[in-house]
């Protein structure tokens, strides 16, 4: 290891230490890897009592699997069975969809097609995150009253009754469509998956990726288990208690990976090992549209300005206002609520992944991947 690289994995140490010290946080996984692999560091600590943590440690991917559930889209329209201008009534039943997106009186769920869910521009509610009248979201639910689960059915009447949608499904050619992140798009997402392919989800994930692309440590929470011997998952914490919720993250199709994973398949993605066409992953990353600033309760826990997003791809960049001396490079990829993050620096040719498995830390990775690029 050349002296400029004992300076580099010396200062990365130093800010897994200044992780895991900021409360309410009790761990960390943190991983950055070359392009060319000629530099890889993995760092992994933790300070919850009796838990053991290491570099290959599993942890909740959370919304990262955004991003694996869009690639298996594309891979779709690839092959010609899904149409991203096709209304998801065309591959959804009625009972599923009529009635999810009712507003000053109009029914919009008819015109919520594909593209929709995957930029989210749909102005569906979030049925996650987002407030009913008078009583506390599924979030909080699942933080003060412990854990439950809901089918992909109930979830769908929830956002049909209980919420209100936000703006009608945006004309996407617009030069300013609005666009509100909604774990609502990518749940329709998932059952258009299973319907076309005829499959469950956890054996799509399988074939496609996770074994043509050797990811032997990624599993589906309760339906799946890691190819290879992989350690015990990292504890999902809340304010830094553990938080038991196995039966909520199976019923939403909860995926367990590693960062050494994650950036295999981010960087196969990337290295273009993934689509049969290259320009599908063009197609994922053009119409960049940026995210408002959150304005109520069910937006503040959710990626907000001045992130973009594509197709079930985010960009982050800080604007040079806050970086006048280093501007920031754009990193591309997606992170989840829970602390974690999964991005590629084009400019910098990197790739970063990771979590702290805490659910209060949303935001964390937003502030933490800047001070970690400074390093290179």
């Amino acid at each position: 290891m050349t002296v400029r690289e004992n300076t580099i994995v010396q200062r990365l140490d130093e800010y897994l230490d200044k992780t895991i010290a900021q409360k309410p946080l009790r761990q960390a996984v943190l991983r950055v890897e070359k392009a060319d692999r000629s530099f890889c560091w993995t760092g992994a600590k933790t300070t919850l009592a009796d838990a053991t943590i290491q570099p290959d440690s599993p942890f909740f991917i959370a919304s990262i699997d955004k991003l694996l559930n869009a690639t298996l889209a594309m891979k779709l329209v690839e092959k010609g069975l899904l149409n991203l201008d096709e209304p998801i009534s065309a591959y959804l039943n009625e009972q599923l969809t009529a009635q999810i997106h009712r507003m000053d009186g109009v029914d919009y769920s008819p015109r919520i097609t594909v593209k929709h869910l995957l930029s989210h521009a749909s102005g569906l509610a979030d049925w996650i995150e987002d407030f009913p009248k008078g009583r506390p979201s599924i979030a909080e639910r699942l933080t003060n009253e412990g854990d439950f689960e809901m089918s992909v059915e109930e979830s769908m009447e929830y956002v049909r009754i209980q919420l209100k949608p936000h703006f009608p499904p945006q004309d996407l050619n617009a030069a300013s469509p609005r666009i509100r992140y909604s774990d609502t798009n990518f749940l329709l997402l998932i059952a258009i998956i299973e319907a076309i392919t005829a499959q469950p989800l956890h054996e799509v994930h399988t074939q496609w990726l996770v074994q043509p692309l050797r990811m032997h440590h990624t599993y589906f929470a309760s339906c799946t288990h890691p190819i290879d011997s992989t350690p015990a998952p990292l504890t999902l914490t809340v304010n830094g208690k553990p938080l038991h919720i196995p039966r909520f993250i199976r019923s939403t199709y909860g995926i367990y990976s590693t960062a050494d994973d994650l950036t295999t398949f981010l960087r196969c993605l990337i290295k273009g090992e993934v689509f049969e066409n290259p320009t599908t992953l063009d197609w994922m990353q053009s119409g960049w549209r940026r995210f408002g600033l959150p304005l109520d309760r069910g937006a503040l826990r959710s990626p907000s300005w001045p992130i973009e997003y594509s197709l079930g791809m985010m960009r982050f960049c800080l604007p040079r206002l806050f970086t006048p001396f280093r501007p920031m490079p754009p990193v591309l990829g997606h992170s989840g609520s829970t602390g974690c993050w999964l991005f590629y620096v084009p400019q910098a040719e990197l790739f970063l992944a990771g979590s702290v498995e805490e659910v209060t830390a949303g935001a964390l990775p937003y502030r933490l991947i800047p001070k970690m690029l400074s390093v290179f």
